[in-house]
């Protein structure tokens, strides 16, 4: 047993998955007094009749007491809707495509969570995240995960230091198939479960019909960047640049490839396809706001670094120049295919993740 850990508390975010289970499992290896808690931040039924989170929590009862931890759960239904799902809907309003997992972590798992955690008696707390986290000096650094497949740090670029300051990610050092075969060694409930999918929260839905029930449909044209009506869309909320399925629009007649989202008119409500060349979806550069840097605003206003626009993506070469007000534009070093506004650009400093901010523009 680690001395250093010994009579400290940590208070473990519980998800009923198989990564915080065994979180909590190493953890309390390790020596630490381990809490679970499970959060309840989505009320509604799914499509089945069903509470989402009901199955989730009763494997966190079933791990919990198979550790023999004591485990509890506490409700952010009214957080999550003020402040994730809220953001959500008015992003998609604007036509632009949001990545809610970011604003999850940094509005209520490493918010109002770590709050509560303090307020029993937490020292740390930690969560099941393929990530790692240095703390040295009153600095806190978020690092890349040994499995980078798996890497999440791109969903925590938004976390102030405060918000790193108590936090261990146990899983730092190990690949996911470590993950099951410790589950499945100290049998575990959750060592075969699936990974969970779809929104934060929220869960595996039929997105259309479930985005139906907060914004009204509207309906319009589908035309060629030339200006030629080829169908219509169902609302512009529906579509994100570079899609190719469920455009509903037929193949091409020179059979030049399939047609795909080169561009959104949130003002006429027009929705611009394309097929063959790919050079409508090209960009150069970016403009990204609310740039939250890790763990501060570097000295130099221009540098070189790698950058990531979307989760599932290779880092890629950027030029980096600091605009103030939160503002920071990217020069890509190649043209890149599909950057999203309101997705989020997230820059790296080799292992590192040095910050990021949502996408606000694109020049092609």
């Amino acid at each position: 047993m680690d001395n250093l850990c010994k009579g400290k508390t940590v208070v473990v975010g519980m998800s009923g998955g198989v990564d915080s289970s065994v979180a909590a499992l190493l953890l309390k290896r390790q020596g630490y007094n381990v809490i679970g808690l499970y959060m309840s931040n989505w009320e509604e039924k799914d499509e089945g009749g069903h509470c989402t989170g009901e199955q989730d929590f009763e494997d966190v009862r079933r791990v919990c007491n198979g550790l023999d931890i004591p485990y509890y759960t506490v409700n952010f239904a009214k957080e999550y809707m003020d402040r994730v799902f809220s953001y959500f809907l008015d992003e998609y309003r604007n036509g632009r495509t949001p990545n809610p997992d970011v604003l999850c972590n940094r509005e209520i798992k490493f918010g109002p969570f770590l709050k509560y955690a303090l307020s029993l008696g937490a020292d740390y707390i930690a969560t099941g995240h393929y990530c790692g986290i240095e703390h040295e000096g009153g600095v806190h650094r978020l690092k890349k995960a040994k499995d980078r497949n798996k890497d999440q740090t791109y969903f925590l670029n938004q976390l102030s230091q405060s918000q790193l300051e108590k936090v261990l990610f146990p899983l730092a050092g190990l690949d996911k198939n470590d993950v099951r075969e410790i589950a499945r060694q100290n049998n575990i409930y959750t060592a075969a479960k699936k990974d969970s999918t779809g929104i934060c929260f929220i869960g595996e839905r039929n997105f259309r019909a479930f985005l139906k029930n907060y914004l009204p449909c509207q309906p319009g044209d589908i035309l060629t960047l030339d200006g030629k009506k080829v169908g219509r869309h169902i609302g512009l909320m529906y579509y994100t640049l570079g899609q190719r399925r469920g455009l509903n629009i037929g193949g091409t007649k020179d059979g030049n490839g399939r047609w795909f989202v080169a561009e959104k008119d949130l003002k006429n409500n027009v929705l611009y396809v394309s097929h063959g060349d790919e050079e409508p979806l090209m960009s150069v550069s970016l403009t990204a706001g609310g740039f939250n840097w890790i763990p501060s605003e570097p000295d130099a206003k221009e540098f070189a670094c790698k950058a990531k626009f979307r989760y599932r993506q290779p880092e890629q070469g950027v030029r980096v120049k600091i605009l103030g007000g939160g503002k920071v534009e990217m020069v890509f070093d190649e043209k890149q295919r599909a950057v999203t506004p309101g997705q989020f650009a997230v820059l790296y400093d080799g292992d590192y993740c040095i910050g990021g901010g949502v996408i606000d523009s694109v020049v092609k």
